[in-house]
């Protein structure tokens, strides 16, 4: 792994760990055409894999993928499954389906995200960043905790997060942005970067005993994704702004990547065997990075997991 950077691509890691997912089962949201998740899967799909199971808001953003995946390893079979990540009900829905599909999941990967979109809510009064980037994903996994123990030890859970955690920490006192009154977009997106970090660092350790590792990533700036769909371009100086009032520091961003090299990470927390030993770790460009004190801290990560359960109204049972 100390040869891989942030320009290495996807397919040069499954091509040196790919065995490690060869007739297994993956699940990965978001993996419409033209996203990360699709370069993820198509890229995992060289490795024949047993099950790839794709998830998405639209069937028809999917069809192409599956394809591509059918193209490239014949043998693996693969599914669509349908999911609005800020509607709970759907996710329990979308859940129940996989779990029809297969009895064991070796890797989820919790990709789909959204980005600086305007002030909404979920039917749950819930704002959308949070309830799409952390909490749709946080009872997913707990749904799909059983089948990910029953892959037996080593299985894995990698959260996608970004270095737009930088932009602050967790609002505890006000997660909501006081109904809509106190929203900044750029915010929002942090705080929902830094709940998927603190959420990877309680999930290690609350599944250790089963052997689940659980890894977050930064995938780098990727600027041919829809990601950025509701901002014209990417405002540096709000960023920084935003920044600085939250953490005292300035946000530097980026170097853009392409799709290739931003899913690299992805695989590397997928596949790597030298991660085994850094369950919890955030992980850029290849490797393990060490995070800002507030996005780390067991407490406030144990903390978010109980707000966590109370949004969505289900604990986990690790």
């Amino acid at each position: 792994m100390a040869d891989f950077d942030f320009h290495t691509e996807a397919r040069a890691v499954v091509e040196r760990w790919g065995k490690f997912i060869q007739g297994k089962t993956v699940v990965i949201t978001g993996a419409s055409e033209g996203g990360l998740g699709a370069t993820t899967a198509v890229s995992l799909a060289h490795a024949q894999p047993s099950k790839v199971i794709l998830l998405a808001r639209s069937e028809t953003k999917v069809h192409n993928i599956i394809d591509k995946i059918k193209s490239t390893s014949p043998s693996t079979q693969t599914f669509f499954v349908a999911i609005e990540l800020d509607d709970f009900e759907s996710v329990r829905k979308a859940a129940a389906t996989v779990l029809t599909l297969t009895q064991t999941i070796d890797v989820l990967v919790n990709n789909a995200g959204v980005m600086a979109i305007p002030w909404a809510k979920n039917k749950d009064g819930i704002e959308k960043t949070l309830a799409i980037n952390h909490l749709g994903h946080f009872l997913l996994t707990k749904r799909l905790l059983p089948a990910i123990i029953a892959a037996g030890p080593g299985s894995r859970v990698v959260n996608l997060t970004s270095a737009g955690y930088k932009l602050g920490p967790f609002r505890f006192d006000d997660w909501n942005f006081s109904g809509g009154k106190r929203y900044n977009p750029f915010a929002s997106y942090g705080q929902s970067k830094t709940a998927n970090i603190l959420f990877t660092v309680a999930l290690a350790e609350r599944a250790k005993d089963h052997g689940v590792l659980a890894f977050a990533v930064h995938p780098g700036f990727i600027p041919d994704t829809s990601l950025t769909t509701h901002m014209a371009s990417v405002d540096a100086e709000e960023m920084n702004k935003v920044a600085v009032e939250n953490t005292g520091f300035e946000f530097g961003p980026d170097e853009p990547k392409t799709q290739q090299q931003g899913a690299a990470t992805t695989v590397v927390a997928a596949l790597s065997p030298d991660l085994a030993a850094h369950s919890g770790a955030y992980l850029t460009d290849c490797q393990v990075e060490e995070v800002r004190e507030y996005a780390k801290d067991l407490i406030l990560a144990a903390k978010l997991w109980e707000i966590s359960e109370e949004l969505v109204g289900e604990r986990f049972s690790v």
